[in-house]
């Protein structure tokens, strides 16, 4: 499905909370056991909160590099790395779940997200070697393949009934949606949901508000879009920076939308907020994302 082209950016002014110059700012997830937004600079390997309550933030990990997390049952962190290495984090302690995906030596995990049964849904980058992949980390630590031939994988969101699953591949500039069985865990049936043109650019991480309506960043588009049942954009908000990477729902209400930039080392050519974190207020209401439940493997 094409996307016409949308010319009018919504008149908002997004708030800056912190700019830690990332390279590539990701996986902002609302933590709502601490209360508190975390997010990554995958190549660089860090880990940022931020608590809105007190107002501060900082850096709470620096480590292997971290393409994208979930949070845990338990409060603590499950970090996607390198190499197809999965990590729990807890209070600066590494606990190994899964040490490598062979296929993925030469690659790094991307965009994830937990499923309604404490599954996670995880994306791989394509590399010299091979394109990029989608996996399902089961409770049990173990992975599966599910999709293959990504160029690269990205933004992911169950449905509100349960039923669906909204899955991107930015190289291609497109978001699919697959009939999902939250019993199992399978997806079928896949089909392009959006496409966007070259000139809108490509769509990264994506988030579902509170009505079931699904909203994207777009790289090199300098805005998020929240996008209509037939895929089109029905809404645009711009932001000073061109490479926004991905948005989530957060706050005690899950009325703030947090917002990740990147490219901090290029502030020349992208902007001088290039690689901050921004929140929008009162634009739209979220739910909680699902918690991941995921052991580590056994001896």
């Amino acid at each position: 499905m094409h996307i016409e082209p949308f010319n009018h950016a919504e008149e908002a002014t997004p708030e800056l909370i912190a700019d830690y110059v990332c390279e590539t700012g990701e996986n902002p997830l609302w933590h709502s056991i601490e209360k508190r937004l975390y997010w990554c600079d995958i190549p660089n390997g860090r880990i940022f909160h931020y608590d809105p309550a007190l107002g501060v933030h900082e850096k709470c990990y620096e480590g292997r590099t971290v393409g994208g997390f979930t949070i845990q049952s338990d409060g603590s962190l499950l970090l996607f790395m390198d190499r197809g290495a999965v990590t729990i984090w807890r209070e600066g302690e590494l606990t190994e779940v899964l040490p490598e995906i062979e296929a993925e030596r030469s690659s790094r995990f991307n965009d994830v997200i937990a499923d309604p049964r404490g599954r996670v849904f995880c994306g791989t980058m394509s590399s010299s070697v091979s394109k990029g992949r989608l996996y399902r980390l089961d409770t049990d630590g173990l992975p599966h393949l599910l999709l293959e031939g990504i160029g690269c994988s990205n933004g992911m969101a169950f449905t509100r009934d349960q039923k669906g699953f909204y899955y991107t591949d930015s190289f291609a500039r497109e978001i699919y949606f697959f009939d999902y069985n939250v019993e199992s865990g399978a997806i079928s049936n896949q089909r392009v949901f959006a496409k966007f043109a070259e000139a809108e650019g490509d769509p990264d991480g994506l988030t579902l508000d509170a009505e079931g309506r699904l909203w994207s960043a777009l790289w090199d588009g300098a805005c998020i879009v929240r996008l209509s049942a037939d895929g089109k954009i029905d809404r645009r908000i711009a932001l000073p920076t061109p490479k926004v990477s991905s948005l989530t729902f957060g706050g005690t209400d899950y009325s703030d939308i947090y917002i990740t930039t990147a490219i901090g080392d290029k502030k020349r050519e992208d902007g001088t907020l290039a690689g901050a974190l921004f929140r929008l207020k009162g634009h739209a209401h979220g739910l909680p994302e699902f918690f991941s439940r995921v052991e580590p493997l056994r001896p």
